[in-house]
C-alpha cells in the first residue's frame, strides 16, 4: 500500500492532525482504492457512483473529524472503514426514502440531469468569496498548500463548474469536489484567523 520512500501511515495522519492538508491528500491517495473495495465487497450491487460518493463524504468526515482518531485504539484504515460504513448506512438510507415516490422514465436524461445537480448553485461562502475582490481571493488561494490551490482558482476566480474542473485536470469529479470542499475550508480559516 506504501510506496517505498513514502511517508508511514502515523506519520501522515500525525501531520494531517495538526492541519497538513497535503498529508490527509496522501492519506486519501493511500486509502481510496481499499476503501471502494471494501464497500464493493460490503453492499453488493452498488453502484459505482455511490461508492464515490460514500468515499468522497467518508473522506470529508474524517478530515473534519482527524483531532478525534486515536492511533492507540485502532488503525486510521480500521477508523476511516467505520466512517465509510456508518456514511453508506446513512447515504443509502437517504436516498431510498427520497427516491422512493419517483419514477424515471427516461434513465438517460435522469443520468444527465443528476450531473448537473448541486454544479451551478453557489454555497454561501462562495458567494462570498466572489464578491470580495480578486486581489484577496488570490492571496488566500496564495495561502493554500499546492494541492488545492489550481482547483481553488479553477473554481473561486475562473468560474469553472466541478465537471470542467475535473476534465481540463483529469481527475475524478469526487476529487475535485473534495479538493474544493477543504480549500474553501481552510479559506475560511485563514479568513477568521486575520480577523
Amino acid at each position: 500500500m506504501e510506496e517505498p520512500g513514502s511517508k508511514p501511515i502515523n506519520e501522515l495522519v500525525r501531520l494531517a492532525i495538526i492541519g497538513d492538508g497535503t498529508a490527509f491528500a496522501r492519506l486519501w491517495d493511500t486509502h481510496i482504492d481499499a476503501l471502494k473495495k471494501f464497500l464493493k465487497s460490503w453492499i453488493k450491487n452498488i453502484d459505482d457512483f455511490y461508492v464515490d460518493d460514500i468515499c468522497s463524504r467518508s473522506f470529508e468526515k474524517a478530515f473534519r473529524q482527524i483531532r478525534s482518531f486515536d492511533p492507540s485504539k485502532s488503525q486510521f484504515s480500521t477508523w476511516l472503514r467505520t466512517i465509510a460504513r456508518n456514511t453508506a448506512l446513512d447515504t443509502l438510507e437517504r436516498d431510498k426514502n427520497i427516491r422512493a415516490p419517483f419514477v424515471s422514465l427516461n434513465e438517460n436524461l435522469a443520468a444527465a440531469e443528476a450531473d448537473a445537480v448541486g454544479d451551478d448553485s453557489d454555497t454561501p461562502l462562495e458567494s462570498i468569496i466572489k464578491t470580495e475582490d480578486e486581489e484577496t481571493t488570490l492571496r488566500y488561494i496564495e495561502g493554500l498548500p499546492e494541492l488545492y490551490r489550481q482547483v481553488a482558482q479553477l473554481r473561486l476566480v475562473d468560474g469553472l463548474q466541478y465537471k470542467e474542473i475535473a476534465e481540463e485536470l483529469g481527475m475524478e469529479l469526487n476529487t475535485v469536489r473534495t479538493r474544493i470542499r477543504r480549500a474553501k475550508t481552510l479559506i475560511e480559516r485563514m479568513k477568521k484567523e486575520e480577523v
